[in-house]
């Protein structure tokens, strides 16, 4: 399976070059080209791709601007000139952050990192073939891998989801279990009216919220950072008492 890129960015030159930087790597195909992020969003719209590279630095909508604008992110490479924006950009979940000139080597690793994480997708849940995504989100548990077996997790005793680069802790009153998953992956496979993802290393079960104390949440005894790019959401459903 090939994985469907798109590109975005307000130079012509900088397109060219990543595309002919891809051009060496076979499973990876450019199915689009946008020069303005209106243009991409409205693409996105009616369109699917599994990987996106975004410039910052565009007209009248920035990279950061147009990945808080996107309901369902695809995966992210970040391609600019600015090395500043790199903490907000990975707290929005964004694969790896390129800075111009890219080189062969530097893109190659960001490319590996998409591979892996496509392939996790496309297999964690091997077991459940015959079930759609959907399905699954109306069950009340879920399977993970642990340890090389799989451990059913039901939705309703775990409190949050802490990402561990590669991996992911879920915890539970009773135990933590390390799986290997991406967090924005599987916050997708819990419920989103009960889950919500809070930090670029948190996702929350809403209803196991215990207090706020500034930009941070208590669930029991651990005190999870609301990061700054989730804060006013996140405090405006947990304090109208949207957690059920």
């Amino acid at each position: 399976m090939k994985i469907k890129c798109l590109i975005l960015d307000d130079e012509p030159l900088a397109i060219k070059i990543i595309q002919k930087h891809l051009e060496s790597f076979k499973n990876f195909e450019v199915v689009h080209t946008c020069t303005n992020p209106v243009e991409a969003f409205n693409l996105l719209s009616i369109e699917t791709v599994d990987l996106i590279f975004l410039d910052i630095n565009m007209p009248r909508l920035n990279g950061i601007e147009f990945i808080q604008n996107l309901d369902s992110p695809p995966f992210i490479i970040i391609t600019t000139a600015y090395r500043e924006y790199a903490v907000e950009s990975f707290e929005l979940d964004v694969v790896d952050y390129l800075v111009k000139p890219i080189s062969l080597t530097r893109f190659m690793k960001a490319l590996n990192k998409v591979s892996k994480l496509v392939h996790l997708q496309t297999n964690s849940l091997q077991y459940n073939t015959d079930r759609t995504l959907d399905h699954l989100k109306k069950q009340n548990h879920f399977f993970v891998k642990v340890n090389k077996k799989m451990v059913k997790i039901y939705f309703d005793d775990i409190q949050y989801i802490e990402s561990l680069k590669d991996y992911v802790s879920i915890k539970t009153p009773d135990k933590d279990y390390i799986t290997h998953y991406n967090l924005s992956a599987i916050t997708k496979l819990v419920p989103k009216q009960k889950f919500m993802r809070v930090h670029r290393s948190f996702t929350i079960a809403l209803n196991k919220v215990t207090a706020i104390e500034g930009n941070c949440i208590q669930i029991h005894d651990k005190m999870v950072p609301i990061g700054r790019n989730y804060v006013k959401e996140v405090k405006g459903k947990i304090l109208s008492g949207f957690a059920v």
